[in-house]
């Protein structure tokens, strides 16, 4: 090879053997230069592209280092044989996952998104002081390693906050902090070794828990739910031997009905008869916008057959990727040695601060604002919806902090959602999250991020976004 076109910049800050180097690992790369090409001499390459020989040595040996040329002595340096680039996907690489529900990660909340708590209520000042705080705390800790269960300050802090607030009894030992309600999932499936196995799953239910435990090997059974929660009694019809149910029982996601007792003590007994397990997604905690919240399903279990999962994701910001698992007595040391080995809790830090935002109270205070500030919020977008889109956009039901609605058959919600983000709207379609085909076309409309002063003009776009699909 004689030539090899390189073009340098002699004012970039890039030193000019990166440039080299960079410029003939592109050709490598791209199919320019095939595997056995020959690389032209130092002397040469350097006269060609007007540089010292020096220069190009240390591109050449960098190229060698990396294994992408060999030296050959006296045969010169030759184009090192490497296995070749994979096609590129269809989908690239960069997308993110899950785009039926998460629109932009990172990006500020728009109207309308589900599981994001309100921005403009939240206690930013206050919030900045703890964090602040917690902050000087962490770096003034020893330089050891924390206990991968989660900070004993903050277990203590759950714990007690859900005895209060859930009904739910039990000791710090007992709660495992994770990154998130995710990394509480697959801690619990882990943990209970029921990898590969039959799952109950909540019809409709959460898109990402079913894909969680697709993961995991397992066959997911569809179980429908009513008004009183799931139906137990399907279930066993549709798979009696199953190992797991994932429930909703607070407020079932996405339509928020809560379990009935008997039904609660229905899928208590068939766990017990069939030493299965239950995982519960308390995905709301104690955010019943109408009443008080229903106790935990883990409440109820004398036998040690449901794990208890929470996050501070609705309730706080889903930013801090902070959640948490409870799972019974005879079960804290194999947990605890899981979480050592595989997935060990967040940073002390933001522990610490929210630590400090249960103990002094500002939590629950919190909460109480919410509840009052998001019930005005649905009041306000149900007679928003009923005076401007009777026709179009039917309301199923409230649910939680959203509004589950129903749109004509011959509409695609999917199809709705995305054009309604290019109106800086961001409800979630509805259909994805059942797992049966005949699952209805509708949207989810979260009540947390509306400006009631801008509530009518949201509306009348989203009404505009869903008769264009109709």
């Amino acid at each position: 090879m004689t030539t090899l076109p390189i073009g340098l910049d002699r004012s970039a800050s890039t030193s000019l053997s990166t440039q080299i180097y960079g410029a003939i690992r592109h050709a490598i790369e791209t199919g320019q230069l095939a595997a056995g090409a020959r690389l032209p001499s130092w002397l040469d390459l350097a006269a060609q592209i007007g540089v010292s020989r020096g220069t190009v040595r240390v591109a050449y040996e960098r190229l060698i280092d990396e294994q992408f040329a060999v030296a050959c002595g006296a045969a010169g340096t030759r184009v090192a044989e490497r296995p070749p680039l994979p096609a590129s996907p269809a989908r690239s690489p960069e997308a993110p996952p899950f785009p039926d529900l998460f629109h932009a990660f990172g990006a500020a909340p728009l109207a309308f998104q589900m599981g994001v708590p309100s921005e403009d209520a939240f206690p930013f000042k206050l919030w900045s002081r703890v964090l602040t705080r917690a902050a000087r705390r962490a770096a003034a800790a020893p330089v050891g390693y924390p206990d991968p269960r989660g900070d004993p300050d903050f277990r203590k802090e759950i714990a007690a906050y859900l005895g209060v607030a859930r009904g739910l009894r039990c000791s710090p030992s007992q709660v495992l902090v994770t990154a998130g309600f995710s990394a509480a999932l697959g801690l619990a499936i882990r943990g209970l070794g029921v990898e590969g196995k039959e799952a109950w799953l909540e019809d409709p239910g959460f898109p990402l828990t079913r894909t969680a435990l697709d993961l995991a090997g397992m066959t997911v059974r569809a179980i429908p739910v009513d008004a009183d929660g799931l139906d137990v009694e399907a279930g066993i019809r549709s798979s009696a031997e199953a190992a797991l149910a994932v429930v909703t029982p607070g407020q079932q996601a996405p339509l928020g009905m809560a379990m009935s007792l008997p039904r609660r003590l229905a899928l208590l007994a068939w766990a017990r008869r069939n030493d299965a397990w239950i995982i519960e997604d308390d995905y709301l905690s104690e955010l019943q916008l109408k009443g008080r919240a229903a106790p935990a399903l883990a409440s109820l279990d004398p036998d040690g057959r449901v794990l208890h999962i929470g996050s501070f994701s609705k309730t706080i910001s889903p930013a801090l990727r902070l959640g948490f698992l409870v799972v019974p007595v005879e079960m804290v040391r194999r947990f605890g040695d899981i979480a050592a080995c595989l997935m060990p809790a967040p940073g002390s830090f933001v522990q610490h601060a929210v630590a400090e935002f249960l103990r002094d109270g500002h939590y629950l205070r919190h909460l109480r604002h919410m509840k009052r500030l998001y019930a005005t919020r649905r009041d306000s977008l149900l007679r928003c919806l009923n005076e401007l889109a009777p026709d179009s956009i039917k309301v199923h039901a409230a649910a939680g902090t959203a509004i589950v609605t129903t749109l004509p058959r011959s509409t695609s919600d999917v199809d709705v959602a995305m054009r309604a983000l290019q109106s800086r709207l961001a409800p979630a379609p509805l259909s994805p999250w059942y797992l049966q085909s005949s699952g209805p076309q509708g949207l989810l409309l979260s009540v947390t991020n509306l400006d009631e002063r801008k509530m009518v003009e949201h509306c009348r776009r989203l009404v505009e976004v869903v008769r264009k699909g109709s």
